[in-house]
């Protein structure tokens, strides 16, 4: 039943049928007796029936490109009329025929990312959380989120939108968390003050996030259903939220100020350190898109090694780009030997749960 069902899902991911024909389907062939057959002998000696390719779903063909292009353009003209009123009603519009009714993947992706957007100018409108303080306000405006975002997938069952709720819904509790330790300290300057305190509690949601795409991952270590597609974008944003508050939590500079991006000359090894971490993660895990997130911020670090040496701009401009080049080069011409080296270094309680190597 539970390879049946994937099948449906399939169908209904590729347009064939609806989501509602395919839930009405499920149990009337499963009342028929109709099962899928099992792999034959001989058809599995010729290879193995998972393969290792972590194509995103929202690539299917140009013709999704196509549409994705006028939708873009279409918005961004109606954001430059009237922002605030005309472009939910265009986003409504266009999910329903788009996405309800011919399950394009791509647009779906643009009109979930456009919705985000909107929302962020709408709470922005109402609520003013740019404050030093956290306060009522940064609450308010992040709450906003969670419900458009949680409304938009309970009626299109977009994967990215239910990422992103779920991103959001981590960000308020975030809020909510230092609002209270904020609250019983009695100073609503406290984190001025405990920096490293801030950043371990963003650790703790961010370690949330990479629990929550463990969840949906390992729910689904065949990649077939939509599970993965909602822990590949939750993957994408767990990483660069564990690299940031990992080397916010380990690197501070002089006065206590908690250690910055764009300035890390001497806690460039740090950020490599954990970059090497997240990467070794998403080895074991398989997931290439957990690794490419962090490699911007590794970028970033080996061009200030270089900077704060004796090099010229364009050679370490260069030399940035040729090592991490050569990086995600190793890293993925090398994937699938290097992950079986780790599974077999692994317990096998903990190999057989994790996608096939």
């Amino acid at each position: 039943m539970t390879e049946l069902r994937s099948i449906l899902d399939e169908a209904a991911r590729e347009g064939l049928i609806s989501p509602e024909v395919g839930g009405r389907l499920l149990p009337f062939l499963t009342e028929r007796g109709v099962a899928v057959a099992a792999v034959q002998p001989a058809l599995a000696a010729e290879g193995p029936a998972w393969s290792d390719t972590e194509t995103p779903r929202f690539v299917r063909g140009f013709h999704d490109v196509l549409i994705t292009i006028g939708i873009v353009v279409a918005l961004v003209g109606l954001w430059g009329l009237a922002p605030l009123y005309a472009v939910p009603v265009a986003i409504i519009v266009l999910s329903e025929i788009l996405v309800r009714r011919q399950r394009l993947a791509l647009p779906a992706v643009s009109l979930t990312i456009a919705l985000f957007c909107w929302t962020f100018l709408l709470m922005s409108r109402v609520f003013t959380p740019w404050t030093s303080q956290i306060g009522a306000e940064l609450t308010q405006f992040v709450a906003g989120f969670p419900i458009l975002l949680g409304v938009y997938y309970a009626r299109y069952r977009v994967p990215l939108s239910l990422a992103l709720a779920i991103m959001s819904t981590l960000a308020l509790v975030l809020t909510l968390l230092l609002r209270l330790v904020q609250w019983l300290s009695g100073n609503p300057a406290f984190f001025v003050d405990h920096l490293a305190l801030l950043a371990a509690i963003a650790l703790v949601c961010a370690l949330g996030l990479f629990a929550t795409a463990l969840y949906f991952d390992l729910g689904d270590r065949l990649r077939r259903t939509t599970r993965s597609d909602i822990a590949f974008w939750l993957h994408l944003g767990a990483a660069p939220a564990l690299l940031y508050s990992t080397v916010s939590l380990l690197s501070f500079g002089e006065g206590g100020h908690i250690f910055e991006l764009g300035n890390m000359s001497a806690r460039t090894p740090v950020v490599v350190a954990t970059v090497a971490a997240l990467m070794l993660i998403g080895l074991v895990i398989d997931r290439r898109a957990f690794v490419t997130s962090g490699l911007l911020s590794l970028g970033v670090a080996i061009f200030s090694v270089f900077r704060h040496g004796s090099a010229t701009v364009d050679t370490y401009v260069s030399t940035t780009l040729i090592v991490v080049g050569a990086i995600v080069l190793v890293i993925g011409t090398g994937w699938m030997p290097l992950r079986r080296l780790v599974l077999r270094a692994l317990p096998p309680a903990i190999a057989n749960r994790l996608p096939p190597g």
